[in-house]
This record gives C-alpha cells, sequence and structure tokens, in this order.
C-alpha cells in the first residue's frame, strides 16, 4: 500500500465507507421491520414427525378448521352462580356466533361443580396475527354483560395475545437498550468519544443488511421467524459485530502505533486478526446451522437466521470499519493517542500482573481453575428442562395466567383444551372407554357433527372419528404430559384402533422429547465443527482437544449455577425444552471464540518467542479487548431480559454468566495455565512442539 499512488491508498476505503453508507441508509429500516413477517403462532413450530403433528393433519379431514379456543370464565366473588347468570352468560358468548375471528357457535356456559364459577369455550381463527387483541376485547366485552360477575379469557388464545404483546415494540426497545449498554461501556473502557459510535454504526449496519436477507426469505417462506428468533438475532447481531470490531480496532492501534501510517496499519491490522475474525465467525455460524439437524421448526429456523447475522457482522467488521480507521487514523481514538511502544512492557500492567501469576505457579492455578468449575458444574444435571408451566411463561402478571388459575380452581385443568383422540370408527367405543379409564383423564366422548363432544352421533370421515379427552391436570403440567404419555400407551395398547393422541398437552410433551433428541444429535455436531476448525486454525491436535474441553467445562458449570439462581433468585420451576440447547450452541461457539482470539495471538508470538513467552504475550496483549468484548457480549444478551419472557430471560442469564465465567476465568487463568503447564508439546503436531530444543523455556520475567 505504502507504493500505491496517493489517490488509490484512499480511494478504495473512501468506496467502502460510501458503499455502506448506502447499505444503512438503504436497509438500515429494515432493522425495525422483521416483525412484519414474523409469526407467534406456536402451531407452526411443532416437530414434524411427531404423534401430536400427524393429529393436526387428521383433524382436517373432519372438515374442522383449526382453531384457537378462547375459554371465558366467570366468578362470582364467592358466591354461587345463579340459574339467571348462567343463562346470560349463555346469551352473550351467544352473540358473537357469525363475528369477525369467531368459528362457529360458542360452547353454553357451564357451571362448575362448586356452583362458583361458569365456563364457555370461544373458538377461534389461528391466523388471526394482529387482529387477535381486537377479537378478543369483543369475547371480553361480550362477557361482561353478565351481571355481578367478573369476567376472565383464558385458554391458548389468550396465552397467544398476552405473548404477542410481550413481543411488542421488540425491534425498537431491544436495539435500543442493547446500543445503549454497549455505547456506556466502550466510553468507560476505550474513553474515547468517536470510537464507540464507529464500532456501534457497524453493528447497526450489519443488523440492517441481516434483516433485510432475512425478511426477504422470511417473505417467500424460505425461513420462518418468531419474536424469540427475532430477538436473538438482533442481540447476536450487535454482540459479534462489536466483539470482532473490538479486536480489529484493538490491533489497528497496535499496527498504528508501531507503523505510523494510517492505511498501512488498516491493512496490517485485518490481515492479522483475519484468521481469528473468520475462524471465530465460522464456528459460530456453523455451530448455528448445526440446529437444522433439529426435528423442531423453530430451531431450524434460527440456524440459518443467526447465521446470516454472523455473516453480516464479519463483512462490515473486515470492510466497513478498516475503511472508516484508514481515513480517520489517530483521530478515532480521540482524545487518547496510540504511540508505539516497547514490546516488552506492551498490555496493560493489570495483565501483566495476571500473566506472572499464571507464570509462577501454572500447575496450580489450573488445578485449582478447573476444581472450582468442576464444583459449579456438579449442579447441572439439576437443572430442569421438561419446560415451563403457563405461571412461569411471562415474568410479570400477565391476563391469560390469572384467568388460567381461576379455572383450574372451579374445572377440571384440561377444561376447553382437550386431548384430541382420532382413531378407527368401528373402535370409538373401545377407544373412548378406555381413555376413561385412563389415571388422570376427567371425561372423554366423542365429536359430533357439531362440533362438540357427546352432542349426538359422531362424525365419520373416512372411517375414523375424533374423540376429546378432558385431563384432569392443567393442560400445561408435568402431571398433564404425564397423563399423555399414559393415554398414548393405553390407546395404541387398543387392538385395530390406530388412535393417535394429540392436542395442546401433547405438543408440548412432544416438543420436549424431540428437544432432548436434538441434544443427543446436535451438542456432538457442534462439538466436532468447533474441533476442526480450531485444528486448522492452530495447525495442532491437543490444543483444539483442550480448548474444547474447556469451553464445554465453562458451559457445565455455567448450567450449574443457572440451575441454582433460577430456581432460588427467579423462582423458576425449570426451563423451556431448549433453553439448554440454544445455551450450548451459543455459550460453547462464543466461548471459543475468545480463545481464539487469545491462542491465534499465542501461536503468532510463539512464532518468534517460544511457547512459554508466547502464551504470556498473547495474553497480555489480549487481556484487555477480550475482557472487554466479553463484557460487551454480556450486556447485549443481558439486554434480552428487557422481554418478560421466561425463555429469553433464562437464555439471557446463562450466555452473559457463561461468557463472563468464560472471559475471566477460563480464558484469562486456566487455557494459559494449561499451556504453560503442558509446554511446547501442546503444539504436537507443529513445528512449535519442538520449539523447546531451540529455546530455553524456563521461567521468564515479564
Amino acid at each position: 500500500m505504502r507504493t500505491a499512488p496517493r489517490w488509490a491508498r484512499w480511494l478504495v476505503p473512501l468506496v467502502l465507507l460510501l458503499v455502506w453508507l448506502g447499505v444503512g441508509g438503504t436497509l438500515g429500516p429494515y432493522a425495525g421491520k422483521l416483525g412484519e413477517v414474523a409469526t407467534n403462532d406456536q402451531a407452526a413450530f411443532l416437530p414434524q414427525s411427531a404423534e401430536s403433528t400427524r393429529v393436526l393433519k387428521a383433524r382436517e379431514a373432519f372438515d374442522q378448521s383449526e382453531t384457537l379456543p378462547a375459554i371465558v370464565v366467570w366468578t362470582a366473588d364467592g358466591d354461587r352462580i345463579t340459574a339467571a347468570q348462567r343463562a346470560a352468560a349463555t346469551d352473550a358468548v351467544g352473540t358473537l356466533d357469525g363475528s369477525t375471528g369467531v368459528v362457529g357457535r360458542p360452547s353454553p356456559a357451564l357451571l362448575s361443580e362448586d356452583g362458583q364459577a361458569l365456563q364457555a369455550v370461544v373458538q377461534l381463527r389461528p391466523d388471526l396475527g394482529d387482529e387477535l387483541p381486537t377479537v378478543l376485547d369483543e369475547v371480553r366485552a361480550a362477557a361482561q354483560r353478565v351481571p355481578d360477575t367478573e369476567a376472565q379469557i383464558a385458554g391458548p388464545a389468550a396465552s397467544q395475545a398476552d405473548l404477542s404483546d410481550a413481543f411488542a415494540g421488540i425491534d425498537g426497545l431491544l436495539l435500543g437498550v442493547a446500543l445503549a449498554a454497549v455505547l456506556v461501556i466502550l466510553l468507560l473502557v476505550y474513553r474515547s468519544v468517536l470510537l464507540p459510535f464507529l464500532i456501534i454504526l457497524g453493528s447497526v449496519f450489519a443488523l440492517g443488511l441481516a434483516c433485510a436477507v432475512v425478511y426477504a426469505l422470511a417473505e417467500r417462506d424460505v425461513v420462518r421467524v418468531d419474536g424469540q428468533v427475532q430477538g436473538i438475532l438482533s442481540i447476536l447481531v450487535i454482540g459479534a459485530a462489536t466483539d470482532y470490531a473490538l479486536l480489529l480496532a484493538a490491533r489497528f492501534r497496535e499496527e498504528l502505533g508501531v507503523r505510523g501510517d494510517r492505511v498501512a496499519a488498516a491493512v496490517a491490522a485485518v490481515r492479522r486478526s483475519f484468521g481469528a475474525i473468520t475462524a471465530s465467525a465460522a464456528t459460530v455460524a456453523l455451530g448455528l446451522l448445526a440446529l437444522l439437524a433439529s426435528d423442531l421448526t423453530n430451531n431450524r429456523a434460527l440456524g440459518p437466521v443467526g447465521a446470516i447475522g454472523i455473516v453480516c457482522a464479519v463483512l462490515t467488521t473486515l470492510t466497513f470499519l478498516p475503511a472508516v480507521l484508514a481515513l480517520l487514523g489517530r483521530t478515532a481514538y480521540w482524545p487518547t493517542h496510540p504511540k508505539a511502544k516497547d514490546a516488552s512492557v506492551e498490555g496493560h500492567s493489570v495483565w501483566r500482573r495476571v500473566a506472572a501469576r499464571v507464570n509462577a505457579r501454572p500447575r496450580l492455578t489450573w488445578a485449582v481453575t478447573a476444581l472450582f468449575l468442576a464444583a459449579l458444574a456438579a449442579f447441572s444435571p439439576t437443572l430442569s428442562a421438561r419446560g415451563v408451566p403457563l405461571d412461569e411463561i411471562f415474568v410479570n402478571d400477565a391476563p391469560s395466567v390469572a384467568a388460567q388459575e381461576t379455572v383450574g380452581q372451579h374445572f377440571p385443568g384440561g377444561s376447553g383444551n382437550p386431548a384430541v383422540i382420532i382413531a378407527d370408527a368401528d373402535r370409538a367405543d373401545a377407544v373412548t372407554a378406555a381413555a376413561k379409564d385412563t389415571e388422570g383423564v376427567a371425561s372423554a366422548s366423542a365429536v359430533s357433527a357439531s362440533g362438540r363432544p357427546g352432542a349426538g352421533e359422531p362424525q365419520v370421515v373416512d372411517g375414523r372419528v375424533r374423540i376429546d379427552a378432558t385431563l384432569k391436570a392443567a393442560a400445561d403440567s408435568d402431571a398433564a404430559k404425564e397423563t399423555v404419555e399414559r393415554l398414548r400407551e393405553n390407546l395404541h395398547a387398543v387392538p385395530g384402533a390406530d388412535a393417535l393422541v394429540g392436542g395442546y398437552t401433547a405438543q408440548q410433551y412432544d416438543t420436549q422429547e424431540t428437544a432432548a433428541h436434538d441434544r443427543t444429535v446436535i451438542v456432538p455436531v457442534v462439538l466436532g465443527i468447533i474441533l476442526l476448525i480450531l485444528i486448522l486454525l492452530l495447525r495442532s491436535l491437543l490444543v483444539p482437544v483442550l480448548l474444547v474441553a474447556t469451553v464445554a467445562l465453562n458451559f457445565l458449570a455455567t448450567l450449574g449455577v443457572s440451575s441454582l439462581v433460577f430456581k432460588h433468585l427467579f423462582g423458576f420451576s425449570g426451563t423451556d425444552a431448549s433453553v439448554p440447547l440454544y445455551g450450548f450452541v451459543f455459550l460453547v461457539a462464543l466461548g471459543v471464540d475468545y480463545n481464539i482470539f487469545l491462542m491465534s495471538r499465542v501461536r503468532e508470538e510463539a512464532l518468534t518467542l517460544g511457547s512459554r513467552q508466547g502464551v504470556l504475550r498473547g495474553l497480555t496483549t489480549t487481556g484487555g479487548v477480550i475482557t472487554s468484548a466479553g463484557v460487551v457480549l454480556a450486556a447485549t444478551f443481558t439486554a434480552l431480559m428487557v422481554i418478560p419472557l421466561a425463555f429469553l430471560v433464562q437464555i439471557a442469564f446463562i450466555v452473559a454468566f457463561g461468557v463472563l465465567l468464560d472471559t475471566l476465568v477460563v480464558r484469562s487463568l486456566l487455557v494459559p495455565a494449561l499451556m504453560i503447564d503442558i509446554g511446547p508439546r501442546a503444539w504436537w503436531p507443529s513445528a512449535l512442539s519442538h520449539d523447546d530444543a531451540r529455546r530455553a523455556e524456563g521461567p521468564h520475567r515479564l
């Protein structure tokens, strides 16, 4: 670049800057439009091969549109319901017949056994989308006409409306909180006014490009996006783009202090950090793409969507940021100014002290650190991933949760949300009897042509009938899932019935079982991908195995701490079935990032300084930037907690805590101590494994 004409040296950075300004201006608005193509219809994300999914398809043959039940419940402040109130309730919901979004005639109001509550089911279209809250308001307004009662709405329709409300404004709120957290941290750490804004601008460009690509694919049904995927994409892109930008900006500052020429420094920074950044991005992107092996549609959706986000983050880091830094030079770090430094004293004094202590007693350091992590990991089996009950799905109070509690107080827990059984018509009586005899089933009846159980002759379609079984336990409870398991076992044993059991509870059970199966398939795939990338990057076999083992230990330790925090601090009885898998993919892939940043620099330094000094120099020169990157990534994932859903709160804590544990303990103490204790042999079969024959590897003073 020094030999190129002056105009050419500035033309490339200027063109890159103009291109990205055009991308930001054109595609930036898509960062706030992704919600237009997102769906929160949970039926769209069921396991493709599960029995409950087969039931959904079988129901279509009965000419009964798939519906979303809204359960209306009335109570009279502890008093018994009168006959007049019951009649008024039936008339009130009857007025909804034919209303927009309502499918069929609502059921009559049924009196609870204790006589203190009424219940009616209004079936709604499942594709209402943004219209669902308005339709529920109409249902609520009709229900409130019953005198001297309190009306509430429970069931899947109410839950979905509360879920949509939780994701309302996710684009602006989440993006604002995440960017504010990143900005504050960067200002405090780097004491530079301009650089934080440049890094944030790059992450916003990356997010805009990623959202535009995902928007185009989702609009054409190539990928599916829900609120969870939407939120994770924003956080992932901002966090990854910021991390990669910090690494490149730190290397540029170092090169600028040595070379003085801003363009040459930018080229050198890209060249020397390219391998670490692309390898780190590849671990995350390929780890996410491993989710394509999942049988859960929302897991498969996150895979390509997240990988697109990572690719966009790398593009801005390796093109936009170097162009800006080449044009601005030292001005980018104003009011501080990079200066040439003696290589022997590079790095912050804190990290020189850390390196000196690790160097003094490496075996004790890694042994104590490993025992500490193992002690935390011992609690990981106590983390329950059997799903969360309805009253824990939302972090704050939700109307649907309160309504469901009211239903549970006066009616069988599964009222209005039955297990749906499809069986051969000539075995309908035997199947109904077997269902009634199943422990945990309150009642079971064949559905008539009117769409109501037990209201006449069963409707027969292609030799099959539908039977609804009301469960005693709440439809989202562990007890209900256990009942579905028993129900399937009993009905599958009925000769010639070919019975299938579906419905809401069965869907939750199948999702849980599929998620457990996915973990056994995807975890080894992700570990294999990461190991292969590390082998190619570091040209060693032992070091990659050690790194993968340390991040796996860090993940188990994080799960152990999460189990204690979720139970005793947050009050969660368990986690969503997908939380451990998401936590693994994010934490292991992102955790390897920091080890890649460290070990790629260690290898670079070891080529000239030897193994031990390479570890110490790598730790001191990368300590500050990697710690800053870890804090920034933890802060961006913590921003997910602004969405009041247990799933995202749990993911946010696992990734944020795990990243900090990895950054401050694994990367700072465990890995360097292991590398020093093992010595050059760790690099086998690389030539570095023999450098002790060329250099004295005894203690060195920093």
